[in-house]
């Protein structure tokens, strides 16, 4: 049975996800922007609303038992090219030890324009 759980993004209603869902041994987070209480932080830094959103999608993982040595794969979606490398540093600081498969995509946007960055992870705990 899966277990999942809301963060009370307004989205998430809206829309009719769970941020995170465990199945097992296996969790997937929901694509984390760098919105907090509502709002986009870190307007107009990719880097920084990179770090954030990990840190919404760790944390989400840490409410189903899972931490950022069980990552197995990361998503980072981000909105322009020349962001890539700032994303990719973020990514490289919080996962770096880990090193999860990864995919970065540069995408036309997203549902707010000031969102830069959305990433997802995937974790794995036998």
């Amino acid at each position: 049975m899966a277990e999942r759980l809301g963060s009370g993004s307004p989205y998430e209603d809206a829309v009719g996800y769970a941020r995170v869902v465990r199945s097992g041994d296996l969790a997937w987070t929901a694509g984390c922007t760098s919105t907090v209480d509502g709002q986009v932080v870190h307007e107009g830094d990719a880097g920084a609303q990179a770090r954030t959103a990990l840190g919404i999608a760790l944390d989400a993982l840490a409410r189903v038992g899972m931490g950022a040595e069980d990552v197995v794969q990361s998503r980072m979606y981000v909105r322009h090219a020349h962001d890539c490398e700032l994303v990719g540093q973020a990514h490289a600081e919080i996962l770096g030890s880990v090193r999860p498969v990864a995919t970065m995509l540069i995408v036309e946007g997203f549902v707010d324009p000031l969102m830069l960055v959305e990433v997802e992870l995937v974790a794995h705990r036998p």
